[in-house]
């Protein structure tokens, strides 16, 4: 039996019972085999589109005696899937923005899919940019640290068109304690559920955060040109409105 990391697990624990799922980047399909191992799952297609990863994937299918649950395909992204031949996706360990282009190119594939079960490495903006602007409900938000690196889980369900008017309040600029605002760039930013939760790992993410901006800014005010000097502005109001939020956070936390 394949056992997960706890990263990969807390992805597992979030698809449904009875859940016919696509992993894009699958690596050692060890997500889907687990899955299919522990029942949670009618059907599973494990995508890769680097060759190492996707013989690795094979072996793992053939050795787990999983052949006829799970289809191990070649290619890139949402390619390996026809329309309505899963209703979840999984994707995990690859760069928010690597993500949403992913999800953008094959959004034709998602008629009939219910849950994204989404894990990026940087770059989360990205991801739930493009769930708000494709209609698609954030519906959890978690944060894990495992061997020294944080990672996000974002969990997004399909909602009916008639509810995807409401969807953009759950960014709508909110007021927290000590007349401090969130910009919906913050909360697109930092995580909507995130911001009301304010979970331990998730201040020691910001810290480290707010470092590299300090270094992005400290870089770019080395350089004379103009448009440095604007851009190392904007870090600093960034990293200002961050220090805020964390700083408001940490007070109220009981």
């Amino acid at each position: 039996m394949v056992k997960l990391s706890k990263r990969l697990q807390m992805i597992a624990d979030r698809v449904p019972l009875g859940s016919k799922v696509a992993d894009i980047g699958s690596d050692h399909a060890l997500l889907p085999t687990y899955l299919a191992q522990q029942g949670i799952i009618l059907f599973a297609v494990a995508g890769e589109v680097n060759p190492g990863p996707f013989e690795a994937a094979t072996r793992q299918v053939l050795e787990s005696g999983l052949s006829k649950k799970i289809s191990v395909r070649s290619g890139d992204g949402l390619a390996v899937i026809e329309t309505g031949e899963v209703n979840v996706i999984t994707i995990a360990g690859m760069g928010g923005s690597l993500m949403a282009s992913i999800l953008e190119a094959g959004k034709h594939k998602l008629q009939g899919v219910s849950h994204l079960i989404l894990q990026p490495n940087v770059g989360e903006d990205h991801v739930r940019r493009w769930l708000l602007e494709q209609g698609w409900k954030l519906e959890s938000e978690t944060i894990l640290e495992e061997d020294g690196k944080i990672y996000e889980i974002l969990t997004a369900i399909a909602v009916p068109d008639e509810e995807k008017r409401t969807l953009e309040a759950l960014y709508n600029e909110r007021q927290l304690p000590g007349e401090v605002r969130v910009s919906k760039e913050r909360l697109l930013q930092m995580g909507p559920y995130f911001i009301s939760e304010a979970p331990e790992v998730w201040f020691t993410k910001w810290e480290s955060e707010l470092k590299k901006l300090a270094m992005i800014k400290g870089q770019l005010q080395l350089s004379s040109a103009e448009a440095s000097a604007a851009k190392a502005e904007q870090v600093s109001q960034e990293m200002k409105e961050i220090k805020e939020v964390l700083a408001c956070l940490q007070k109220v936390k009981p």
